[in-house]
């Protein structure tokens, strides 16, 4: 990936325009766009959490690992386990951030609460989280971590 700078005074630097140039939106273009994307939207900095009969909002930075038991969403945090009837793709679409990454089909961490990763069965790794929370990252995920981590 090449950076480069050009000065436009017809531009304001509080409203700048992002070009991005790729042959297709593929592989780290792909990336720099959702990124930005992501970046456009601002720190949400809390989520709303629909549980049983109450709402509790929790802190972004607080979220530890999303889960999915059958069709009940389990989220770990710093604060509790909370469950919710959430789908994982529409949870992570409301995460709106780069610090978390989808480990399995069915879990999601958050990076800064990654504490260690060993091997496992069958190419599959294990995580070890923050407050002693392990989950599995499947085979198929593995290579996307390990990218993500640049390793």
């Amino acid at each position: 990936m090449r950076t480069k700078f050009e000065e436009d005074s017809h531009i304001s630097s509080s409203d700048p325009l992002v070009v991005v140039r790729a042959d297709q939106l593929t592989g780290q273009a792909k990336d720099i766009m959702d990124y930005l994307d992501q970046y456009k939207a601002g720190p949400s900095g809390v989520l709303p959490i629909k549980s049983d009969d109450k709402l509790v909002m929790l802190k972004t930075e607080d979220i530890i690992l999303a889960d999915i038991n059958q069709t009940t969403l389990m989220i770990y945090s710093t604060e509790g386990v909370y469950a919710t009837t959430e789908t994982l793709t529409r949870f992570q679409n409301r995460l709106n951030s780069r610090n978390f990454i989808q480990v399995s089909r069915h879990a999601v961490i958050n990076i800064d609460h990654l504490e260690s990763l060993s091997d496992s069965f069958s190419g599959n790794m294990a995580a070890k989280l923050t407050n002693n929370i392990k989950t599995e990252v499947s085979r198929r995920y593995v290579k996307l971590l390990m990218d993500y981590l640049g390793i």
